[in-house]
């Protein structure tokens, strides 16, 4: 980067050689617009093989930062959209795009964080024996531990992979549902589903429930087994109780890890403080081998807003404790 100011004003040129222009503009440059919505003091213009930015000093050198960092995702060929602009000026760790790359062939997909903190907690789970992720919706919380379970299951250092949740209803009834054991539970697994389905063909899907090389199943049926050989993932934590929490974790056997997974802003059990995620967040820390990892609303990778609602709901709840 170079840089020329006045008393009042700075611009920087910043290199995009090697970058995909088309991916750092995005479409109709929505990508430029929005770097230059975030930091609108700024003047922002892609001029050949520079990315020009011109207005006062400090503001010039916010949005180099982020500028930068879209630079770097469009030499790696990385996806790059007005969401992830806003996610990459919310970043003050390590480029993400230096974490973990897990490469699922089946799907021809590459896996990886999005924000440093979603770096760091896949790096955590391919370096731990038990993983506990703890943020808000759309944190790739889930997303992540599937993609590391289906890596180790190609990679053939586990026999299966196990995917659990708390079959607890969110604060309504449904009622009787029609049809054997199976359908009855599918309406509360089917985000596992939906994620699995994302990262394997799905006749490979199909062939590995059959098998049950793959299992999906509330974690009431996790008592009384042990699972040796098994990437094991229990979802939605915070719905489960101490008992079942403690069930859960006993059940490792050799060479398996768990990854465990909550959200302690969306306890659905009557009594919030029966919840076996805020135990285990209090007794287990200190034990090698656990880790604990946290992500928060600048970790959000759904639509925009979702990050916006999430500090809303934060800050409320905040507000009337």
């Amino acid at each position: 980067m170079t840089g020329a100011s006045t008393a009042d004003a700075a611009t920087a040129r910043l290199g995009t050689e090697g970058a995909d222009l088309l991916a750092l503009a995005g479409a109709a440059d929505a990508n430029l617009v929005e770097l230059q919505r975030l930091h609108p003091a700024v003047r922002v213009v892609l001029r050949g093989e520079s990315l020009l930015l011109t207005g006062p000093a400090a503001a010039v050198e916010k949005a180099s930062a982020v500028a930068q960092r879209m630079i770097d995702a469009a030499r790696r060929r990385d996806a790059l959209d007005p969401d992830d602009v806003v996610r990459l000026s919310l970043e003050s760790g390590a480029d993400p795009g230096t974490g973990p790359r897990l490469v699922l062939p089946g799907v021809r997909r590459v896996i990886q964080g999005k924000t440093s903190a979603q770096a760091a907690y896949l790096q955590s789970i391919l370096d731990n024996d038990i993983v506990v992720g703890i943020g808000p919706a759309g944190t790739g919380k889930t997303y992540l531990a599937v993609a590391a379970a289906v890596d180790a299951l190609t990679r053939k250092r586990v026999r299966k992979i196990v995917l659990a949740r708390p079959a607890v209803e969110a604060g309504e009834s449904l009622g009787f549902l029609p049809g054997d054991m199976q359908a009855k539970v599918d309406p509360y697994l089917r985000p596992l589903y939906d994620a699995l389905e994302d990262m394997m063909p799905a006749e490979r899907v199909q062939k590995a429930l059959e098998t049950r090389v793959i299992e999906i199943a509330p974690l009431a049926y996790m008592r009384g087994r042990t699972l040796a050989d098994a990437f094991v993932i229990l979802d939605e934590a915070q719905n489960a109780t101490r008992a079942q929490m403690k069930m859960f974790l006993t059940r490792l056997g050799v060479n398996s890890r768990a990854v465990i997974t909550g959200d302690k802003t969306q306890v659905d059990l009557p009594n919030r403080d029966d919840s076996g995620l805020f135990q285990i967040e209090r007794i287990l820390p200190g034990i090698e081998g656990i880790v604990f990892h946290y992500l928060t609303e600048a970790d959000v990778i759904r639509h925009r807003i979702v990050r916006e609602i999430v500090r809303a709901y934060a800050s409320d709840q905040e507000a009337t404790e």
